[in-house]
């Protein structure tokens, strides 16, 4: 399906956005374990809920295709790529220090398919990436990707490889200036690490902060050498609602756009920071979570949007359904269509869904000193730094592709410097088992997991109206995706930042 991706007109500024949204109908099929909070089949019911509510026919959508071996190691160690490439769920036990070398094991357990799943998710984050490079959209979308936590030689926090340090270095071969905005309730670590002392990359994290996973993210963590200033953390404690957010929000990131002008701006747009979350211990509505969403957008500067964290999947779903709605300037019925997912919804089956009353413990004053404290940072910025560019690494080109080839691997460079993965089998759908989120269950096991909240089970207050009966859908799936190859990426980290 081709429609070229045009979006609706929206906003003051009155300016179409042309879309591009990566998806793999697999990747709900990849399953975390028993008990596990971070499950993929959350992205399959935003597709469900994107099709069913019409969103898809205004979008460029597309399958990614699989980064490769060595496009995962323009950031990660070769060791660790090829550990995660060969380890399986049957061979484990024969490499227990290998496990706790990479910090595998409990929150980034082996299940099958984990590299291929891998692979999935990054392809999409640097799919879209090249998209944006190449002028062929003004907004990407990638919701399976957002995956902050990894680092360069190890898993951490759910997340093995991190497809958004992934995406920025493809960035950086168009851009000048690239800026990461982080509203995952939990600090960007990975990122922010990658791109500490560079200031061609501006990373903002809003996270709780004090006692909570990742324990990183002070506000006095600022970057480090040439990246000093370039790195704002916003440190937030429980129950921030939406005003309070956005008092923070708004004026720090209009300041930042302001001095650090940059060329292309990623948003990691994790959703654990809604109300109610499994992990999260926040009070955002989905409107709050979304205002950043057309905030951001609004400055007219290509955009990467991506997934991340979010543990309680129905709200997770429609949080990242809205804002796919707000990416293209299509306001989004909260009475939900009935779908293949519809009971997740119940008993409202509402799009929105009401805040809780809990405390917010971030009071104006406290709010105030970050702010200004932020504000003042970034005063010390000079304006839109000049970067001398020496050898710029060859950019990824987008061609186009035969829809119906059959031959997936054909698109691997038989010059790459690892073995390709042609054993590849699809992975069976686990996901059954999950058809209803089981909170008992999950309160059990994982003593690792649940270290990155606080455990936070509060009901949802939801609000809205009552069941309505489905609207027209637009073809699921296997059918509503294009494949969109993805050509390779010959140049190393140190290629983008020469050392000194």
């Amino acid at each position: 399906m081709d429609t070229g991706g045009n979006s609706l007109a929206s906003g003051p500024d009155g300016v179409k956005r042309k879309v591009c949204y990566f998806y793999d109908p697999e990747v709900g099929n990849y399953y975390y374990g028993q008990g596990h909070p971070m499950k993929p089949h959350r992205i399959r019911m935003t597709h469900a809920l994107l099709a069913h509510y019409g969103l898809l026919q205004h979008m460029q959508v597309l399958k990614p295709f699989p980064a490769r071996d060595r496009d995962l190691c323009r950031f990660h160690a070769d060791d660790y790529v090829s550990f995660l490439r060969s380890i399986t769920p049957e061979t484990q036990q024969d490499q227990i220090r290998q496990l706790k070398r990479f910090n595998v094991g409990e929150d980034c357990p082996v299940f099958d398919g984990l590299y291929s799943f891998c692979q999935t998710y990054a392809g999409g984050s640097v799919g879209g990436s090249v998209k944006l490079n190449h002028g062929l959209c003004d907004i990407a979308i990638n919701w399976a990707g957002g995956l902050h936590h990894a680092k360069k030689c190890e898993a951490s926090g759910f997340c093995y490889v991190n497809d958004i340090v992934l995406a920025i270095l493809e960035l950086l071969k168009q851009h000048e200036r690239v800026l990461y905005v982080d509203i995952d309730i939990h600090h960007g670590d990975g990122v922010e690490e990658a791109f500490y002392s560079t200031d061609r990359v501006m990373t903002v994290s809003f996270h709780k902060f004090g006692d909570y996973f990742p324990g990183t993210g002070h506000i006095q963590d600022i970057g480090y050498g040439n990246g000093k200033y370039y790195s704002l953390n916003v440190p937030l404690d429980d129950g921030i609602d939406d005003e309070s957010y956005h008092l923070l929000f708004k004026p720090i990131m209009g300041k930042v756009m302001e001095v650090f002008r940059p060329g292309a701006v990623v948003l990691q747009c994790g959703a654990d920071s809604l109300s109610g979350d499994r992990l999260g211990c926040f009070n955002l509505s989905i409107k709050g979570h979304a205002e950043c969403v057309k905030f951001m957008r609004s400055f007219n500067v290509p955009l990467l949007l991506l997934g991340g964290g979010g543990y309680t999947i129905r709200n997770v779903a429609r949080c990242w359904c809205y804002e796919t709605g707000v990416a293209l300037g299509v306001e989004v019925d909260d009475k939900m269509p009935e779908h293949e997912y519809y009971e997740y919804f119940g008993p409202d089956y509402t799009l929105h869904v009401a805040p809780s009353n809990m405390e917010n413990k971030n009071s104006r004053q406290m709010l105030e000193v970050i702010r200004n404290d932020l504000l003042h940072n970034l005063s010390k910025l000079q304006h839109a730094p000049s970067v001398p560019f020496q050898e710029r690494p060859p950019e990824t080109e987008a061609p186009e592709v035969d829809e119906d080839q059959e031959d997936g691997d054909k698109r691997w460079d038989p010059d790459s410097d690892m073995d390709v993965d042609d054993d590849r089998k699809p992975i069976p759908n686990r996901v059954k088992r999950e058809a209803v989120e089981p909170d008992a269950k999950d309160k059990d096991g994982l003593k690792g997991v649940m270290e990155r909240g606080k455990g936070f089970e509060a009901g949802m207050d939801e609000s809205g109206s009552t069941k309505v009966t489905g609207v027209n859908t637009v073809g699921m799936e296997e059918a509503s995706v294009k494949m969109e190859e993805e050509g390779t990426s010959k140049a190393g980290v140190d290629q983008v930042f020469p050392k000194t």
